[in-house]
């Protein structure tokens, strides 16, 4: 499709962790009119921070990125997915779909989160911060990516059955927003081999060198059974796609996790309480579980970049106008774009520019049959309907996290980092992604 369109490109096979990185920031930016990934996201986040961390970063950070999904989350992927207007799509339908939006042109501001670890080093992330049940999924089932987006089930079904709370304060300073409508969920094309794939009017490309290499194409995935039953079992996490249950999993009787009061600071009075202790070194994992710990991936701190003002440093009291929230959580997430991964909408309001961080957030108290029920709604963006009271969500501008419990793990765009108080601060329009025309599906050929 790309050599249809007439695109030149020089290919770049990555060979180890950080590689990205290192390129990006010997490149020469003006012999290129963009960077584009055949990755997961994780490869997107090290060439974000590798132009971040140029000495001329200001101009650096403004090249095109865009990414053609080949990883088994796909978050931002799905998000462009359904900029350009597509139905939702997995596989080779959505690596179709993207590849049809990067041959059309056409690209978008995207916001980009300051992350402060507790170390003090910085890093950039367009996707998500998560601490609780999701960084458990995503970390647990590395372990099983052979399995491609399955690893995620079989993530979900561990991490659901050895349920876990974790202490903690959040505090943010919330955003006045007008929420944007979601787009209708059905009736959209999917992207067709015949589509037109020339370029849009009035877009050049430089004869640059082109390198082409035969990607194979991905195998079938067979379905996940259970021992001693032929069924297979649903797809019900991170990457799932099954129907949502009628009813509770687990039956009537299932004790719902004990939940713990949450202290409500009012606006104007933030709190200033010191930190619990956090123990250093790798992540704790429980022993219910087990699974060993995972080795931290914290990745190169950011040097450069754009300065937070909304940001005090780690440790000092916050300013008015911050909420805190402070309990036992099951899961809180940070996030920029509309989707968790290319089939959970977990935000369908949010924009790639709409100069907020998403944050959502599970008290204890839910039961694992909610939770369930929870996630299998977002494959449609319908969560929010189900008026579970543990849900809270609020639009942000920054927020601070402080983990009050020695076990847990914190990712940031899906990456394991230091565990210990984070900060975040949203920097609207920072970026450029690479997104095609908004609704392009509906335009016909």
């Amino acid at each position: 499709m790309i050599s249809e369109a007439g695109l030149s490109f020089n290919l770049i096979q990555t060979e180890r962790h950080n590689h990205a990185r290192e390129l990006v920031q010997g490149l020469s930016l003006s012999e290129w009119d963009g960077i584009v990934t055949l990755s997961g996201d994780g490869l997107l986040c090290e060439v974000l921070n590798g132009l971040l961390d140029r000495p001329d970063w200001e101009q650096a950070v403004k090249m095109p990125l865009g990414i053609l999904p080949c990883g088994s989350g796909n978050a931002l992927a799905g998000a462009v997915n359904r900029h350009g207007g597509f139905a939702p799509a997995l596989g080779l339908d959505l690596l179709l779909n993207c590849s049809l939006l990067l041959c059309r042109g056409g690209s978008h501001p995207l916001d980009l989160l300051s992350v402060t670890l507790a170390s003090g080093s910085r890093c950039f992330s367009f996707l998500s911060v998560a601490w609780g049940f999701v960084s458990d999924v995503d970390i647990q089932s590395e372990r099983f990516r052979a399995l491609g987006r399955a690893r995620f089930t079989l993530g979900t079904v561990l991490s659901l059955a050895t349920l876990h709370t974790y202490r903690g304060r959040l505090s943010y300073l919330p955003a006045t927003v007008e929420s944007a409508s979601p787009g209708p969920a059905n009736g959209l094309p999917r992207a067709k081999s015949e589509l037109a794939l020339a370029p849009a009017p009035g877009t050049d490309h430089s004869p640059l060198h082109r390198s082409v290499s035969d990607l194979p194409l991905p195998l079938p995935q067979p379905a996940l059974t259970s021992p001693g039953s032929p069924d297979p079992l649903p797809v019900l996490s991170l990457n799932g796609g099954a129907p949502e249950l009628a009813g509770d999993w687990g039956g009537a009787v299932e004790a719902p996790l004990s939940p713990d009061p949450l202290l409500l600071s009012p606006s104007g009075s933030p709190r200033a309480a010191p930190l619990s202790p956090i123990t250093e070194g790798p992540p704790e994992m429980p022993a219910a579980s087990g699974l060993p710990p995972h080795t931290t991936t914290t990745p190169v701190a950011s040097t450069r970049g754009p300065q937070d003002h909304l940001l005090p440093p780690l440790g000092t009291p916050l300013p008015p106008g911050w909420v805190t929230v402070e309990g036992d959580f099951v899961l809180v997430l940070a996030l920029s774009p509309s989707h968790l991964s290319a089939d959970l909408l977990a935000v369908p309001h949010a924009r790639f520019d709409d100069g907020v961080v998403h944050l959502l957030w599970v008290r204890a108290g839910i039961s694992r049959a909610m939770l369930l029920r929870l996630f299998l709604a977002m494959d449609r963006g319908s969560h929010f309907n189900l008026g579970c009271p543990q849900v809270g969500y609020v639009p942000v501008r920054a927020f601070r996290l402080e983990p009050l419990t020695p076990r847990g793990m914190l990712t940031v765009d899906g990456e394991l980092v230091e565990y210990g108080p984070l900060q975040g601060e949203i920097h609207p329009g920072l970026g450029t992604l690479l997104t095609g025309p908004p609704g392009y599906a509906g335009q016909g050929p």
